[in-house]
């Protein structure tokens, strides 16, 4: 751990409401409060907040200043393929300064009220990004009279590789406005007359030599706001009216009663859900891990896009960034600034998918949305390509796509790679927000979401493949995953209809159509069985049908697709020796990023393999970051959030599995862990409970009814199937 973070419980010399997370006899999460007593190198040493949309990377300089990257999560600049940029970087300055290590500086994360408060000589500095409203809010009190600056650091001050600079609005007397506007004619249309940028005001603030605002004498209580704004106009001062108008409208509210209600939301975010650990020197690592996980994704997760796996929108630079070109063994230096990240602008499904699975369980609901609508709105124009490229109906999500979608002509003979011929990110979200049904009984989302999206990929599978002479559904030339290139009937696309179509040909009526609940039997019919062999003198699921020849392009399993995402084996379900078998004799044993093998040894009900990944996933920082959460890139970029979610995953499978009405408990716990927990199950369902000793104590569901169908698992042989 960083010798540098200190574990808070807050201050209190600012308002301390009710923390309803705290429990009688246990842990708060102000207990994984983050704090820091020296100063940052750069934005490297950031920690982040934000309320869903806006995020900060905050840090405070040597000299006192207190920085911080302004993001929100639809700045898409017209760079190729995208880019989900900063807004900008700004900068807070007070003079006398009493930021000092001799004042006591300190700068902390306050998880239950998602602010940072920097104290120092008497005086404190509170950021924090106001839940219900798109604005930033920095508050100073201070016990002698101080004189604020804001300043608006350089950015993209040039055009550079076909983006254009940032402007500053000259001549404001009494703010700082700045915008970026995506060049005329962009990479893609649909990046055209997307404006993005901020104003800057505050009681008393005026503005200053270059892109500054200052108070015009020294004060003991200032205040700023800052009011960002991205939205399509076909004019830049259609812009500029929409922005003062959100401006003159948010200065109107009372801020006492916009911080209450911000705290009202985080503790009931909070309040939610949690998991405390407790029992062994990693169980508090653990526990910090998943809290602080969950607080990124909330700080990201309800905005107008889905969270980026490589960094959200808490990237920051990185000087120190090398690279090694093909062919050579010398890393050769590649700085990246805080706009930049590998792998792009675009969306990898499966690896968002990994921080999407757990807001079930965590019942963070509102955050599942950004996802569930960015791929519904694509219907439309992938439908549209399938039927002008192979004449036939239903829509496919590419692995790889932007925000608008769109898709490309293959044809069977094209040449293999890993993502032609793979069709399945269609039907993984469907399972996602099957599931979301199953918890939250949401019919008109069935109805406008989950079944356009589920008609759509199977009605492509349907008609965009043949049968065999057995009239059985042929999948050929598919991928299995991006591991086997062009094969056939893989397992992952076979497990997900295996799972799906029964459950789905049991929704309500009042949701299934009688044509489609014919096409789905018939369908449902067709299928062939999933491959099974043998490796190594074991039963196996195999990753495709026939002879197991194809080259090896990734590092994935994709037999095990049949244990999660697609539930076909696990524990208390048939044949759990069958998927333990093909657990023990994969080809790759990886752990973190994207790498699945916590949650299949939660799911195999495979405690001490679970406990020990789990570990690695939550508390693997990335070296050069020093927030404990922000996660080593792995294969993506830092910070990594398929790490976390995968970590966050896990956790939440060795407390609990659920599936149709079984409510199963420890399923895959260790001993040695205690655990106070309350997490959410389907069927509107929440459980409560206090593990110690591994025996479960003080259970509650609510409602009381499900408690019937709770079933706490006994301590079983983890080679032999449990009850």
């Amino acid at each position: 751990m960083n010798p540098r973070l200190i574990l808070s419980f807050g201050l209190a010399l600012l308002l301390v409401p009710l923390d309803l997370t705290a429990k009688p006899d246990g842990p708060a999460v102000s207990d994984y409060n983050v704090s820091w007593t020296d100063f940052a190198k750069d934005s490297q040493d950031s920690m982040p907040t934000g309320n869903g949309d806006i995020g900060l990377n905050v840090w405070t300089e040597a000299n006192g200043d207190v920085l911080f990257y302004l993001s929100k999560t639809d700045a898409w600049s017209e760079a190729q393929n995208s880019q989900l940029v900063k807004l900008g970087r700004i900068r807070l300055s007070l003079q006398p300064n009493p930021f000092t290590a001799e004042k006591g500086f300190t700068q902390t994360l306050r998880l239950r009220d998602s602010e940072i408060l920097i104290t120092g000589g008497g005086t404190t500095l509170r950021l924090w990004v106001d839940a219900n409203a798109p604005v930033v809010r920095a508050e100073m009190i201070a016990t002698q009279p101080t004189t604020l600056t804001v300043t608006l650091d350089p950015w993209r001050t040039e055009a550079k590789d076909k983006v254009t600079a940032d402007v500053v609005l000259p001549n404001e007397k009494d703010r700082l406005t700045w915008y970026h506007r995506n060049s005329e004619k962009p990479t893609n249309p649909e990046l055209a007359h997307r404006t993005f940028g901020t104003t800057i005001q505050g009681a008393g603030l005026v503005r200053g030599e270059g892109n500054t605002l200052r108070s015009p004498t020294p004060q003991t209580t200032t205040r700023v706001e800052i009011y960002p704004l991205t939205t399509v106009t076909e004019t830049v001062p259609e812009w500029q009216a929409k922005l003062s108008a959100q401006a003159a409208r948010l200065a109107l509210v009372d801020l006492k009663q916009a911080r209450l209600a911000h705290q009202q939301w985080w503790s009931e975010f909070w309040g939610r859900s949690y998991i405390f650990l407790s029992g062994d020197a990693e169980a508090s690592r653990v526990t910090q891990g998943y809290v602080l996980q969950r607080y990124i994704t909330a700080c990201a997760g309800r905005g107008a896009y889905p969270i980026k796996f490589n960094g959200s929108i808490f990237t920051t630079d990185h000087p120190g960034k090398t690279k090694r070109e093909k062919g050579s063994t010398v890393d050769i230096p590649a700085p990246m600034n805080a706009d930049e990240r590998d792998w792009g602008g675009q969306y990898w499904f499966q690896n968002t998918r990994p921080m999407y699975w757990p807001r079930l369980a965590a019942g963070d609901f509102d955050l599942m949305q950004p996802l569930f609508k960015m791929y519904r709105e694509m219907l439309p124009l992938n439908s549209a390509r399938v039927r002008e490229f192979y004449g036939h109906e239903g829509a496919h999500f590419r692995e790889t796509a932007p925000f608008w979608g769109d898709l490309r002509k293959i044809l069977p003979e094209a040449k293999g790679s890993y993502t032609d011929h793979y069709y399945l990110p269609i039907i993984e979200l469907g399972a996602m927000m099957l599931d979301y049904y199953d918890y939250t009984g949401d019919a008109s989302f069935a109805k406008e979401t989950l079944l356009p999206v589920m008609t759509a990929g199977l009605t492509f599978y349907d008609q965009h493949f043949p049968r065999s002479p057995d009239g059985k559904l042929l999948l050929e030339p598919v991928n299995s995953i991006e591991m086997f290139w062009k094969v056939r009937n893989p397992a992952p696309d076979l497990a997900a209809f295996h799972f799906l179509l029964p459950r789905l040909l049991a929704l309500p009526d009042a949701l299934l159509e009688p044509k489609t609940n014919q096409q789905w039997q018939r369908l449902l019919s067709q299928l062939p069985p999933l491959p099974i062999g043998q490796k190594n003198g074991k039963r196996v699921i195999l990753p495709y049908e026939g002879g197991q020849t194809a080259p090896a392009k990734n590092t994935e399993v994709p037999e095990l697709y049949a244990i999660y995402p697609f539930r076909l084996y696990g524990v208390g379900k048939p044949d759990l020796q069958l998927a333990l078998d093909t657990f023990a004799e994969r080809s790759i044993k990886r752990t973190k990023c994207w790498h699945q093998d916590p949650v299949w040894a939660a799911y195999l009900g495979l405690a001490t393999e679970a406990k020990r990944d789990v570990i690695k996933n939550l508390t693997n920082r990335d070296p050069r970051l020093r927030f404990p959460a922000f996660w080593e890139k792995g294969h993506d970029y830092a910070p990594d959030q398929d790490n976390g979610g995968n970590g966050e995953l896990a956790l939440q499978c060795m407390l609990l599995q659920a599936e149709g009405r079984k409510i199963r408990l420890l399923p895959a716990w260790p001993r040695e862990w205690n655990a106070v927990f309350k997490l959410h199950a389907p069927l509107n369902t929440i459980v409560e409970g206090r593990v110690e000793n591994g025996k479960l104590l003080d259970l509650r569901t609510n409602p009381e009814s499900r408690k019937a169908d709770v079933i706490i698992m006994t301590e079983m042989p983890p080679t032999s199937p449990n009850p």
